[in-house]
């Protein structure tokens, strides 16, 4: 058999053979912040910069471009409230700047070296610096009296529990002990995946009762919706949007006043929910008016005062720490 054949044979079965599939843009992902700053330019340039007068959210969106939210007055929850103006200016890299424009490129801004050029529509110019907000109760210990859920030893309070890399995952995992009422902490920390958008980037949640969730979602920088990060899903958006950066640990607080029933077994209260998201108030003894949210793991009609606490499974590799509950103690 004769060379030329035979690369000719070579080649046709080559082209009916399946070609190897492409990285989808969403599998890019990165759970360590030491990796994502070695491997993604973009990472070192999103989050969060500021002045004496204004703040400034960078998104990062994929492939060199970003969403830049101004903020007069400040960062959310330091300066900045919701109905202060909010000025959205679009930018990328171009011939190795990163420049930026809005308000029909009146606004303009230039980010390098860890500081943001603003130019505003009146000509006023300012220097941001980049600053990484923490919250102020980050790894806060539990008080005496305190159920561990999760300290990094173990997973043995959690059915279905996964630690991984010190860290306990998102499995869909359950409280294998029930609570009435009680005093959460939680400690978590959504993955960054540029090229993801809306409920694809860094779902997860955690449920009180095992039937109201408290969203957990990449959504820095965002609007602040019920379906986002501090919203009670399907009930309620947050006060404002307290999200930090993706691979910043974060943390909620939470109150939980269960559901009161007479010796009947007849309910004659919903349950009440106080919530801080990095340390700041998002939601005020909200009361729950409905049996359970989407995807609870306990989705029949309200029968008892007690429930697990639930860790929802979304596909994306979000990461919880220092967990600890302390029942019956309601602030």
């Amino acid at each position: 058999m004769k060379a030329p054949f035979i690369a000719c044979l070579v080649s046709s079965l080559l082209a009916i053979l399946p070609a190897a599939a492409a990285p989808k843009p969403a599998d890019r992902t990165w759970t360590d912040p030491a990796t994502a700053l070695r491997e993604d330019p973009d990472f070192a340039i999103l989050g969060e910069y500021r002045d004496e007068k204004t703040g400034a959210q960078v998104v990062a969106l994929g492939k060199g471009q970003f969403d830049l939210y101004l903020l007069d007055g400040g960062l959310p929850g330091a300066g900045w409230e919701p109905g202060m103006p909010r000025t959205l200016l679009k930018g990328g890299r171009e011939d190795g700047k990163l420049d930026f424009a809005g308000d029909a490129g009146k606004t303009t801004a230039t980010i390098a070296d860890g500081s943001l050029s603003l130019t505003k529509a009146d000509g006023t110019k300012q220097q941001l610096k980049k600053v990484e907000r923490r919250s102020p109760t980050l790894e806060v210990k539990p008080p005496e009296g305190a159920v561990v859920l999760f300290d990094g030893s173990s997973a043995d309070a959690w059915e279905n529990g996964k630690i991984e890399n010190g860290h306990l995952a998102a499995s869909g995992c359950t409280t294998k002990q029930r609570f009435g009422d009680y005093t959460l902490h939680l400690e978590f920390r959504t993955p960054y995946m540029p090229d993801a958008r809306g409920q694809q980037r860094g779902n997860s949640g955690v449920y009180h009762g095992g039937r109201w969730e408290t969203q957990i979602l990449d959504s820095f920088g965002l609007e602040g919706e019920a379906n986002e990060c501090g919203g009670i899903y399907s009930v309620s958006k947050p006060r404002l949007n307290l999200c930090l950066p993706p691979l910043s640990w974060q943390t909620y607080d939470v109150e939980f006043t269960a559901a009161k029933f007479d010796a009947s077994g007849k309910r004659t209260a919903w349950p009440r929910i106080t919530v801080r998201l990095n340390g700041t108030l998002i939601h005020e003894n909200l009361e729950l008016a409905r049996d359970f949210t989407a995807a609870a793991p306990l989705s029949k009609p309200l029968e008892s005062p007690e429930g697990p606490v639930f860790l929802q499974a979304h596909g994306n590799p979000v990461v919880f720490r220092n967990i600890w509950i302390m029942p019956g103690r309601v602030k």
